[in-house]
């Protein structure tokens, strides 16, 4: 009985720390805006009669695109029967356990970018013939960090069933890592092979 009370406080407590970081983040994403919003205010109007390029001048000096795991960007054609496919997948896991396997398999995967994002897309870049360039690693790091919520949830639902269906399987967080790690790789592979010629030459000064 008061292992039931004190496994419930524990998950209660984790709960509650986890919604704590997601209030903070997101107090501090509309203070941003706030500061954002309130600069394009009292900036003056700008009106332009005619734009000129000159293409062959043309300096690029910020990187900008998305990176997506898990949804190769030739495929987006078909991104509606995905969300279809993915309402119908249904994980067996109470909501403490999906906290948990979430928390467990998002560590992870932050410890992964961490330690073996950098050497992913330096080996990239080289087999790509892409000019060494620092710039590429805090933008892909923080795409791949966006789409880790979902791509988790959607790998929990999705393999739930294998695991449970075979014997002496590998744990669910060994399983939904590996296949993160795959889509990481593979995500960067197609990412920086669809670069804009002009970017992929880009050199930090």
């Amino acid at each position: 009985m008061y292992q039931d009370v004190y496994q419930y406080l524990q998950w209660l407590q984790m709960n509650i720390q986890a919604q704590e970081k997601r209030i903070a983040t997101l107090e501090q994403t509309i203070q941003k805006l706030k500061v954002d919003l309130k600069q394009i205010r009292e900036k003056p109007t700008v009106h332009v009669d005619t734009i000129e390029y000159k293409f062959d001048q043309l300096k690029v000096e910020t990187l900008e695109g998305t990176l997506n795991i898990g949804l190769n960007p030739n495929d987006l054609s078909g991104i509606e029967d995905l969300a279809v496919q993915n309402q119908s997948l249904q994980a067996p896991f109470s909501p403490k356990e999906q906290m948990r396997l979430s928390m467990e398999i998002e560590e992870a995967i932050h410890e992964y970018l961490q330690t073996d994002l950098p050497q992913i897309i330096n080996d990239t870049q080289r087999n790509l013939a892409i000019p060494p360039n620092e710039s590429y690693l805090s933008f892909i790091k923080e795409d791949i960090i966006k789409q880790l919520p979902s791509r988790i949830d959607f790998h929990l639902k999705a393999n739930a069933g294998k695991v449970q269906s075979a014997n002496g399987a590998s744990p669910i967080e060994k399983i939904v890592i590996e296949a993160l790690k795959q889509e990481i790789q593979s995500g960067v592979n197609v990412f920086l092979n669809n670069l804009p010629e002009h970017v992929k030459g880009m050199k930090k000064e």
